[in-house]
């Protein structure tokens, strides 16, 4: 069986890219997905609809165009792997959680120590919380490669 893992949040660093090849190097059956990680184009996915002077409304509309790929990723998944970075707070990763205990989906909240606190109604759902891509390589290893 192959298995459909969302990667979601931060898109600073290569935390996805760490992932994926550690999980190939394992050749585990995954299939990773993703929300858009260009910065410029996901701000502009609605721009198709037209020009705002509002930037409320461009953000409004891209998010709305944002959400039909990423609601669909996430409905579709056999699990999530949420990442909260150190530089940015990622409300999308927060609500992507919730979109994930609300539909029943297990993830994996991966995050450093220091902001525990922030988010401990967004690990108390999660099935694990892992500080860095190794102990996630490790999870999806343990859950995918048993017999």
């Amino acid at each position: 069986m192959g298995w459909n893992v969302y990667l979601s949040g931060e898109i600073h660093t290569d935390w996805r890219q760490q992932i994926k090849q550690a999980c190939e190097a394992l050749q585990l059956d995954i299939t990773f997905t993703s929300a858009v990680t260009d910065h410029a184009a996901s701000d502009g996915a609605g721009d198709v609809l037209g020009a705002e002077d509002n930037n409320f409304w461009r953000d409004h509309k891209s998010a709305k165009v944002n959400a039909i790929r990423t609601k669909t990723l996430i409905e579709n998944c056999d699990i999530a792997v949420i990442r909260f970075g150190d530089k940015y707070k990622q409300w999308n990763a927060a609500f992507d959680a919730g979109a994930c205990a609300a539909l029943a989906k297990p993830y994996i909240t991966l995050h450093a120590e220091d902001i525990i606190h922030p988010l401990k109604e967004v690990d108390a759902s999660a099935m694990a919380w892992a500080t860095d891509a190794e102990q996630v390589v490790e999870i999806l290893q343990y859950v995918i490669a048993r017999d």
